[in-house]
Formats: C-alpha cells, structure tokens, sequence
C-alpha cells in the first residue's frame, strides 16, 4: 500500500511532464522513506519540511509523526500555519514547545548558536520518537543548505538525525516543483529562518526583540512585500526587500516609519542592497 502511494504521486509528477532525473530523486526519497520503517518527520511548515513529511505520510502512513517545535525563536503563526496544511494533507500532527532562550549559547546569540539551537530541538524530538516507538527522525536540509553557513548541520550528524531530501539529491527549486506539482499549497512559501538571524551576532536575545522584531516584519508583509527582513543593529531597524521591491517600502515611507518607530525602533532604514539570505553571516568563516 505504501508503495503504492509513492507510484500514484510518481504517476502524477510523470503527467505533468516532470522530467526523468527529478522523477528519479522522488523515488529515491521514497526509497528511503520505506526504508525508515517509522519516523518522526521534523515539520516546521516550510516548503522543505512539508514536502518531507507529506512524502514520509504516503510512504510511512501513521508509522509517521510530524512535529513543529514552537520556540520564541519562530513567529507566533508558524505553528498555526504548519497546523493548517497538516490538517489540509492530513498529516498526523503534534506541537512541542521548547524553551531553548534557557539555554546561555542559544540567548547570548554566538555564531553556533544554530548548532546548540538545533541539538536541543533535535534531542526533544528524538526523544519523542523513542517515547512513542518512532525509529528514526528526519529533518528538512537539501542540497542547497550545504553551500550555505549552517551550524545546526553538526546537530543534525551527532543526533544521528536523516536528511532524506538531502540524500535524494534534491535543490530547493526543485522540492518547490515537486510540490506544486503534486498541489501542495505551500509550494511558494517564502523561507523563514528563525527569528534570531535578525540581530547581530553576540546580542543577547529576549522574547520581548523577538517579538517586536516579528511584529515589525508582519507589519511589512501586509504591504504586499512575501519576503522581508527586518535587522536590528542597536535602537536601528534596517529593512532587507527585493530589490525590484524596494519601491514599495518607499511608497508606504511615513506609515513604515511611523509602525516601526511605535514598535520601539528610533532609527528607521532601508538597505539599498536588497534582501540577501543570511546576510547576518557575510564575513564569517564557513
């Protein structure tokens, strides 16, 4: 049965014309998926981590969980969201709380702060998987997250956590197609790194920046802006858009100072480079 819920979403990629090579990194996942026996997927409500766990329901059925770990480090809608499409696709689905801000290496902000981050959340959910009979966690990485700074990949080895869609060879362009292809919603959900990427590295982190830093971001998507980043550097928020958006932040200027002046900033700009994923990281030695 398992199996043949795998073909069935094979035969779905096949008629819209997914070419062969792609169709063979999803059988691969599948391979390996079957090969889990049962899993607790790592769900985060990503584009990445719900391809992951709605592959892993076709091949595992209810020998699969999916977990979102809700931290202060994540918008306060994240959970929501992830609830939302698990609901949608069916998915067996929990929500954990951790309070990894108790922890000195995860709120003093240090350059591995990802890889105490990660191991923390990575041990409750391994945890998890053993108290409910689970035989193994998997996580969302791919291809792309290799070429990119990335602590929490230390976490991922010495938890001896699987990266399935990393193993099948897959890009993120390409988990995009798959899963508009096979109507998954969220195939064009923008990424969003965890809150703490905002803030330079060494500043001390606390709920209350955390949650204005999200407020603010909130703020500027319902201007129509998906993709945004507010940095904090001190009292100063310094706004990461498109480049082919910037225009649209300087349409709504007064009502974008004014929100984020309320929201506690004193100094209000707009980085002329444009958004650039982990731009908090230029510098650092990979």
């Amino acid at each position: 049965m398992a199996q043949a819920r795998i073909d069935e979403a094979r035969r779905t990629l096949e008629a819209a014309g997914v070419g062969p090579e792609l169709l063979s990194k999803w059988d691969r996942l599948g391979s390996l998926l079957l090969e889990c026996g049962s899993a607790v997927v790592a769900y985060s409500g990503g584009v990445d981590s719900s391809l992951l766990a709605y592959a892993a329901h076709l091949a595992l059925g209810e020998r699969m969980l999916a977990v979102t770990i809700h931290s202060p480090l994540e918008p306060s809608d994240s959970a929501d969201q992830a609830a939302a499409f698990a609901c949608q696709v069916g998915l067996p689905h929990e929500v954990i709380s951790v309070p990894v801000l108790d922890q000195d290496n995860v709120r003093g902000n240090p350059p591995d702060r990802c890889y105490h981050c990660k191991k923390a959340i990575l041990g409750q959910l391994h945890s998890t998987a053993r108290e409910r009979g689970f035989s193994t966690v998997v996580e969302g990485q791919n291809v792309d997250d290799v070429g990119a700074y990335r602590p929490g990949r230390q976490a991922v080895t010495e938890t001896a956590t699987l990266s399935p869609l990393l193993a099948s060879g897959l890009t993120k362009s390409e988990i995009r197609l798959l899963a508009r292809t096979l109507g998954l919603t969220v195939w064009d959900r923008p990424s969003a790194p965890c809150l703490a990427t905002r803030f330079p590295y060494g500043t001390e982190l606390s709920q209350e920046a955390l949650q204005r830093v999200a407020a603010a971001e909130s703020y500027l998507r319902s201007l129509g802006l998906a993709t945004v980043r507010v940095r904090v550097d001190g009292e100063t928020a310094r706004i990461e858009a498109p480049v082919d958006q910037l225009d649209r932040v300087l349409l709504h200027r007064e009502d974008v100072a004014a929100r984020l002046t309320e929201l506690g900033y004193h100094y209000v700009t707009l980085d002329l480079r444009g958004y650039r994923s982990g731009s908090r990281d230029e510098g650092l030695v990979k």
